[in-house]
Order: C-alpha cells, then sequence, then structure tokens
C-alpha cells in the first residue's frame, strides 16, 4: 500500500495591504511517490521590502518543480539544499541588481513524507508542528534577532545572504500523525495550545487549514495568515531503509555446489569467489539464466549492509549498458540476481592474446563512456572501472559490471554502510586517491574518467601509464610514459587523448564523460593539443634551486683547488 494524506491549506491576506505568503504541495503517485515522497512548503515574504511575493513564490514553485528533478540516489536533505540553495542564489543576483529589488527575500517551511521517513527544511521564522497522540511538537526553530523597535528581525532567510545555513530534521512517520506548516501570522497570533484544539476539534485536513487562518485573522494577525496542514492515513509497508534491514536480517546460504538449488534457483557453476562474495550461474524456475551475488559465511552485519546497499543502487541502473537486477520478492536467504549474458570480459580477452587495435579502443571507450555518463548523471561514482569489470557480450554489446564498491551522493538517508570490497584497484586510481591524511580526497567523477584512461591505455599497450602499483604501496607520480612508445602504431590523436585521460593533475583531465567521448568521436578530424611532457620546474618547483647548489658547489671546489694548487 502507498503513502497515504489528507491535505488542506489555506492562505489569508489579513489586514495587510497584499498577500505575500505563498504555499504549495505535490503529491505524486507510484514510483516517484516511493523513491521522492511527497512535498509541502510554506514561504513568506519579507515584509516591508519589494517583491517579497515574488520571492516567496518563486521559491515555493523552484522547490516543488526542481526537486523532483534531482537523482533519486540523493538523499532527502541533500537534494533539498541543492535546490534552495539554487534559488537563493538568483534572488541574491537580483538583490544587487536593481535598487527596486533589494532585500527580495523569504522564510521557507518544507517537509517531505517518504516511505516511513519525515525531513524537513527550514529557513527563518514560519513553522512546522507535528500533532502525535495528543503531543504538540515544534520541528523548527525561529532564526530571528530581538529589536528593541520592531518585534524580530530575521537573522536567515532565503535570499539574504550568498552564503545560507539551512536546517534539516528527520524522524519516523506514525499512522495519525499531522504535520501543520504555519506562516507566523498564524502561529504569532494563535498559542500553541489554540493550535492544537482546531486541529483535533476539525479532522479534515482542508477544514484545518481553513480554522487556523480564520482563527489567525479573527484573533487580530496583524499579518498575512498561511497554514497547511498534512494529515498521514496509512503508511507504506516497506521503505528502502525497512528493505535493508529486512535483507540484513536474513541467514547467509550455505556454500553451493553446481547441481544445488536455493529457493528453486538451480547453481550450474562458480563464476567467482573472493575473501566475501561469491557468484554464481543460476537456472530460474522459468528456464531461462541468472548469475546470483551472495557472500561467504564469514561476512558480518556490515557486509550483508553492503550488498543489500549494492542491489539497491543496481536497481536505479535502467541502462542497457548494465546488467539488470531481476526481482526476487521473496527470498530465504541473503543474495540479489542479476541478469547473466554470454561473453567474456575485457580483461579475458588481454589474456588470451587479443590485441585492440586504435579503431577498437576509441570504439570502447565511447560505449563505455557513454554507460558512465548515465551512471554520473545518476550521481554515482563506480569506483572501480578497469578491463576485469567492462564485459563484452556475445551480443556486442559493452557492459559495465560489479556497482559492489560504487557510491550514490547521501544515499540511505545519513546512513554510512561499509564496503564488501576495497574501494578502486591501486593501478586505476588517480593519483590524488593516495594521498596521506584527512586532505585526502574522496573518489569522484573525474578519478572515474581517470580509470577509464588507464583502461583504454591497457587495452592498446597492455601496461599502465605510470606503472604497475601494488596495494599499499605509496607511488610517486611523475609524467606518464607516452603509449607510443609501447605502440608505435597508435595514431597521434588518440595518444593525445590518453595523455589527457590519465594526467596526473585532475585539472588537466577531461571534466566529464561526455567532454571525454567527444574527444575521441572526433578523433583525427580535430586532435587535441596536449603537451608530453611538462617542464623540468614544473615537475620538480626545487630544481632550479638544486642546480644552483649544484652549480654553487662546483664553483667553489673548482675555486678551492685553484687556492691550493699556488
Amino acid at each position: 500500500m502507498p503513502l497515504t494524506v489528507s491535505l488542506g491549506h489555506a492562505s489569508l491576506t489579513g489586514p495587510r495591504a497584499r498577500n505575500e505568503d505563498f504555499v504549495g504541495a505535490v503529491t505524486p503517485e507510484g514510483a516517484e511517490l516511493d523513491n521522492k515522497g511527497l512535498l509541502g512548503v510554506v514561504a513568506d515574504g519579507v515584509g516591508g521590502h519589494a517583491n517579497g511575493r515574488e520571492a516567496a513564490e518563486f521559491t515555493v514553485r523552484s522547490l516543488l518543480s526542481d526537486y523532483y528533478a534531482t537523482p533519486d540516489t540523493w538523499a532527502v536533505p541533500q537534494a533539498l539544499d541543492k535546490v534552495i540553495g539554487a534559488a537563493n542564489r538568483w534572488l541574491v543576483s537580483q538583490s544587487a541588481r536593481r535598487s527596486e529589488t533589494a532585500g527580495m527575500a523569504t522564510t521557507l517551511s518544507a517537509v517531505v513524507l517518504r516511505g516511513r521517513r519525515w525531513i524537513t527544511a527550514h529557513v527563518g521564522d514560519s513553522r512546522i508542528y507535528l500533532l502525535r497522540e495528543g503531543q504538540l511538537r515544534r520541528l523548527t526553530q525561529d532564526h530571528v534577532w530581538e529589536h528593541p523597535e520592531l518585534k524580530t528581525v530575521l537573522s536567515r532567510a532565503v535570499g539574504l545572504d550568498k552564503h545560507l545555513s539551512i536546517d534539516f530534521g528527520e524522524g519516523e512517520l506514525n499512522e495519525g500523525d499531522c504535520f501543520i506548516l504555519l506562516s507566523d501570522g498564524v502561529w504569532g497570533t494563535l498559542r500553541d495550545a489554540r493550535i492544537q484544539s482546531l486541529i483535533e476539534s476539525h479532522p479534515d485536513a482542508q477544514e484545518a487549514a481553513f480554522a487556523l487562518a480564520d482563527g489567525a485573522v479573527d484573533s487580530g494577525a496583524q499579518d498575512n495568515c498561511t497554514a497547511l496542514v498534512i494529515r498521514v492515513s496509512e503508511l507504506p509497508r516497506d521503505t528502502l531503509r525497512d528493505s535493508l534491514a529486512r535483507l540484513r536480517e536474513l541467514p547467509l546460504p550455505p556454500r553451493l555446489k553446481p547441481g544445488q538449488s536455493l529457493d528453486g534457483l538451480e547453481v550450474l557453476d562458480v563464476l567467482h569467489d573472493s575473501r566475501i562474495t561469491l557468484l554464481y550461474r543460476v537456472r530460474m524456475p522459468a528456464g531461462g539464466i541468472a548469475v546470483l551475488k551472495t557472500l561467504h559465511a564469514s561476512a558480518d552485519l556490515e557486509d550483508a549492509a553492503a550488498l543489500a546497499h549494492e542491489e539497491w543502487i543496481a536497481r536505479r541502473v535502467t541502462d542497457a549498458a548494465f546488467p539488470q537486477v531481476i526481482s526476487r520478492p521473496s527470498r530465504s536467504h541473503l543474495y540479489y540476481l542479476m541478469s547473466w549474458h554470454e561473453g567474456e570480459s575485457l580483461k579475458q580477452r588481454l589474456t588470451r592474446g587479443h590485441r585492440f587495435n586504435a579503431t577498437e579502443v576509441a570504439e570502447t571507450g565511447e560505449r563505455l563512456l557513454k554507460g558512465l555518463a548515465t551512471l554520473h548523471r545518476l550521481a554515482i561514482v563506480h569506483r572501480d572501472i578497469k578491463p576485469d569489470n567492462l564485459h563484452l557480450g556475445a551480443d556486442g554489446r559493452l557492459r559495465i559490471l560489479d556497482l559492489g564498491v560504487a557510491a550514490a551522493d547521501g544515499q540511505h538517508e545519513g546512513e554510512r554502510f561499509g564496503e564488501i570490497n576495497n574501494p578502486g584497484t591501486p593501478s586505476y586510481m588517480a593519483p590524488e586517491l593516495f594521498q596521506q591524511g584527512a586532505e585526502r580526497p574522496r573518489a569522484n567523477e573525474s578519478s572515474d574518467l581517470y580509470a577509464v584512461g588507464v583502461t583504454l591505455y591497457e587495452l592498446a599497450t597492455r601496461k599502465y601509464p605510470y606503472g604497475e602499483i601494488e596495494p599499499f604501496q605509496h607511488p610517486r607520480f611523475g609524467d606518464p610514459v607516452p603509449p607510443t612508445r609501447y605502440r608505435p602504431d597508435l595514431p597521434e590523436w588518440l595518444e593525445s587523448v590518453l595523455l589527457k585521460a590519465v594526467a596526473r593533475e585532475p585539472e588537466r583531465r577531461f571534466e566529464t564523460a561526455e567532454e571525454f567521448l567527444l574527444a575521441l568521436q572526433r578523433g583525427a578530424h580535430r586532435p587535441l593539443a596536449v603537451p608530453r611532457q611538462r617542464p623540468l620546474l614544473e615537475r620538480d618547483p626545487h630544481a632550479l634551486l638544486k642546480l644552483v647548489c649544484a652549480l654553487s658547489l662546483i664553483a667553489n671546489l673548482l675555486l678551492l683547488l685553484l687556492i691550493l694548487s699556488k
């Protein structure tokens, strides 16, 4: 059953000449409700300034539309922060552009109900309340400074400052919960006890919203009065969080041999056996072939959470460049199923002696980058691109395998799961990922593109641009070896592309998969201009000092010999 709510809203001008409040909500259905949830927002344009109403309406409309355009893999707070931050920057730019729009700002209070969780985002002095089992609780804090001549002065608002700090809150949903979003015209006039009384005496959400706004006006409110009421009737049976918890509680299957079965899945052979994970090729009850991924019996709860995380990410990647997850609602043990494809990995092709020519390298790169671009648009970083994880099917399609160490921005609503394997293979990891200390950067889209460059370099040369790097090694990176040293037949344009892709400094590489792809597609028609070797002073900033010291030492020795010879 889906999340079911009733919703009501009211916005009255009151004694003001103009209503500067704005209220809105989106109640999606189906997958969008599951992935993004319901969103309700109240905003109050800053009074006494031009375009306060415009600021409130623009911010609410932007949030209601743009939030649902963010990747499903983003956590709700991250998505809200991105969208509200963009609205804030636009309002600040408008304030700086013309004197008549100076001070164009608004408060903002938003609530997202997704699955069995609620998340709030708040800036300013509008408020969010939660009424649960007869107890009214305020979920937000007012961002105001006390002023001797004015009632309050906002310390934070959307559009007030280019550096916007948003308060986020989060909690579990209960059936019967009632969320109340109010502008200060309502809560500043009605006390908490009256707010609760009006909500409890009006079970219908729309009637409750009108009662709050009318009650504030009748009680002498001196501001616009806006109320949004959301009553939770039914909760869904399962959410991602619940699904992960359920999967982690399943027992691990025993070690299986060909011919044995699990939940009607007949094991044909073992495809992969690592320290923690196991992959089997299995026959489905209906006769199809699939891949079953599970863990060794020695795996712990963190490993189980990581496997559930991997399945969650894989379900969201529906592009043909990736194996697809096969739904298996009823499972007696911890595992998940993926589509099976005949063929071999690119590493296997290299091992059996296949020599990739320049055309094959470029075409492989194009197909790989198209798939990786899809992944990056979902805000997912693969973190382990290499020939072992690239599969060329019998159907001629290149597929990207193994999302076991993939990272999606902010997934799992704040939970941080461990990883089944170490993230990345040393020889394909970008130089900056070897930095030591707290400032070591995290793997990102740039490091994925670097791994693509190393992979194509290896396909062309069977070598690595900086040599093979062993685990736990702390390498020093100079200039990459030009691939034509190993393959003189490679065209110059392809060498330029590869050297740019594996440059030591991130700023010298391709910024996006699309830029990398364009360079391969243009090929010799519009070749890149890439310096083959950096100047000595750039490679070693202390080289000049070393040279001066060496010359000085030689000069002193010659002078000493001259003195001693006399």
